[in-house]
């Protein structure tokens, strides 16, 4: 399921990110609009404020901490504290894990996103966020009508829904790819990054793809196969040519939505290869 978050982030954009749960004072530095107490001047009165803050609040107390926070840059001062924002939590008692389950949450203040909820997941051997495809369904809650108690539900979906993302991360762990199944994943994965005019080819190739960076992405699991393209296509800096020919590196996915969307669609990818291989 290639889909984006409805909200959309532009590529310029204020964002932190640290290894230690971040503080209250770290989040408003960044993203004041987490902390915003009002819905915007310009929403009407059947538009629903839903404080983030609030939410933040009850995932601590469930045992989630904000590791990473982002928030749209603005033209208006006036949008400053109501503008789109992101916070990524994941449980305190992973820290020491391979991976960590993570809570995506995204909303607005002033009518630019519904609220949504997302899984994903955090590998710290290389830090990539990792987002789960079509495991679980996002929640999304527009801002109308009496949505408390549905934001309350759309956070303890995410959470029960951890354990069947767990389970598909352990079977892309138990299966093995021969390297034709393995060159394979990585010219689907080259398409789902790639679209270049017809007749011409992609920066990179599949064999480019699937290279593993570290030892870890190096078993022939799905799971290390499919890690070595996700941060192979997302964090860019492969050696490769450009349109016309001249050699140039690949660059980053650095939008919020399609770092999204390209994350979610290379899970499906490895979600189907699983099937096949079943």
């Amino acid at each position: 399921m290639n889909r984006l978050l409805s909200s959309r982030f532009a590529n310029d954009r204020q964002s932190l990110r640290r290894d230690t749960p971040l503080t209250d004072d770290e989040i408003r530095a960044v993203a004041p609009s987490v902390f915003g107490e009002d819905k915007h001047a310009s929403r009407s009165e059947r538009y629903t404020f839903i404080p983030t803050s609030d939410v933040l609040t009850g995932l601590r107390k469930e045992g989630f901490q904000p590791f990473m926070v982002c928030q749209t840059r603005v033209r208006e001062e006036s949008h400053r504290e109501h503008t789109k924002h992101m916070i990524r939590l994941r449980h305190a008692g992973q820290i020491n894990d391979a991976e960590a389950n993570e809570i995506i949450l995204v909303n607005s203040h002033n009518g630019s996103s519904s609220y949504q909820m997302l899984a994903g997941m955090f590998r710290f051997v290389c830090a990539n966020g990792l987002v789960s495809g079509d495991v679980l369904e996002d929640v999304r809650i527009p801002h109308k009508g009496k949505i408390v108690d549905e934001v309350i539900e759309g956070a303890h979906m995410i959470l029960d829904g951890f354990d069947l993302v767990r389970e598909v991360r352990d079977d892309f762990k138990r299966i093995t790819l021969d390297d034709g199944e393995k060159e394979a994943f990585g010219r689907a994965a080259l398409a789902l990054r790639y679209d270049p005019p017809e007749g011409k080819p992609a920066p990179i190739t599949e064999r480019d793809v699937i290279r593993p960076r570290r030892a870890a992405d190096a078993d022939g699991s799905l799971w290390a196969t499919f890690n070595a393209a996700q941060e192979n296509l997302i964090r860019g800096g492969i050696p490769g040519r450009n349109a016309r020919g001249q050699r140039a590196r690949t660059r980053a996915v650095n939008g919020i939505d399609n770092n999204v969307k390209l994350n979610r669609a290379l899970w499906l990818l490895a979600d189907e290869m699983r099937r096949l291989k079943a």
